[in-house]
């Protein structure tokens, strides 16, 4: 029987233990196998921004629903043979990411969001939201439904942009974006390392940058991401990227992924274990997902200390 528990009381997260010699070393239960080498990622390619009217109908786009319980919502599937000219995979570093497939770790994310809404924890209403790693787009669309003033996709691929997260915005929000003015849905591609030089909202474009909603530079209020901390090589410049980008000193960031994935080395508690040595923000564990489709997947929460 599929296990998925909502925790009660939000845990946070220590992955760092004080050693005799007053140093903090990670400890990941023993692990040691876990200790994968940093492969070198190759440079990063231009950031872009993909309009909306660069959507494609090039490539067959079918239609399916995602029945998550608190919401259905839509989402499309294409052939990553037509859009990348790639065979089935999950993903080629450094060329395809693996945004063309939807992974469990979006789905939880929409969950908990939910969750977090009923529980009166989080609002969507006038926020300004960025989806890093977005692929299909789900919480991010799922911000749309509820009333944000502004989101923003993020993924690697201009290609995932163009055929796959611009139709389902489209498959989900058909009557004018929900509401949201003209120009708030915007969708930018590129990798980590580089990408917040075009993100609108990213604080890098200002060091004094203002916290006021209507301020272009005060960051996003809401930063969501689903299955982006599988590979080690990647794990830092996510971490700065979203210190670049989200607002002080409320800014959220809701993050789902699996607890270690395994053959690569990342995962959650590899992300976190950068983020507390970092000491700026703190963690709190809101879903574990324990249901036999994978291995134990999680959402956790991060903000300012």
């Amino acid at each position: 029987m599929a296990a998925n528990s909502q925790s009660s009381d939000i845990e946070t997260f220590r992955l760092f233990q004080s050693t005799d010699d007053g140093s903090d070393k990670p400890s990941i239960g023993g692990l040691g196998f876990l200790d994968f080498p940093v492969t070198p990622l190759p440079p990063p390619p231009p950031s872009v921004e993909v309009l909306p009217s660069e959507g494609s109908s090039s490539v067959k786009y079918t239609v399916e629903k995602v029945d998550l319980g608190v919401v259905t919502l839509l989402k499309g599937r294409v052939s990553t043979q037509e859009v990348l000219k790639l065979s089935d995979s999950d993903l080629v570093p450094g060329k395809y990411e693996g945004g063309l497939k939807l992974w469990e770790g979006s789905l939880d994310l929409v969950k908990s969001l939910d969750s977090e809404i009923q529980k009166g924890n989080l609002s969507f209403e006038g926020k300004r939201v960025l989806e890093l790693g977005c692929g299909h787009g789900l919480p991010g669309i799922f911000a749309c439904l509820k009333g944000a003033a502004a989101v923003h996709f993020q993924d690697f691929n201009a290609e995932v942009l163009q055929h796959l997260t611009i139709a389902n915005v489209n498959a989900n929000l058909p009557d004018g974006n929900n509401g949201l003015d003209k120009g708030k849905v915007r969708y930018f591609a590129g990798d980590w390392r580089g990408v917040d030089h075009i993100l609108p909202y990213a604080r890098s474009h200002s060091k004094d940058a203002a916290l006021s909603a209507d301020d272009p530079v005060g960051g996003y209020n809401v930063i969501l991401m689903a299955e982006t901390v599988y590979s080690m090589s990647t794990l830092h410049s996510l971490y700065e990227l979203i210190k670049k980008c989200i607002s002080r000193p409320h800014g959220v960031v809701y993050m789902a992924a699996k607890k270690y994935y395994f053959g690569v080395g990342g995962g959650s508690r590899r992300f976190l274990s950068i983020v507390e040595k970092d000491g700026v923000m703190t963690t709190s564990l809101i879903a574990e997902v324990a249901d036999g489709s994978s291995n134990v997947r999680e959402v956790w929460k991060l903000s300012f200390k």
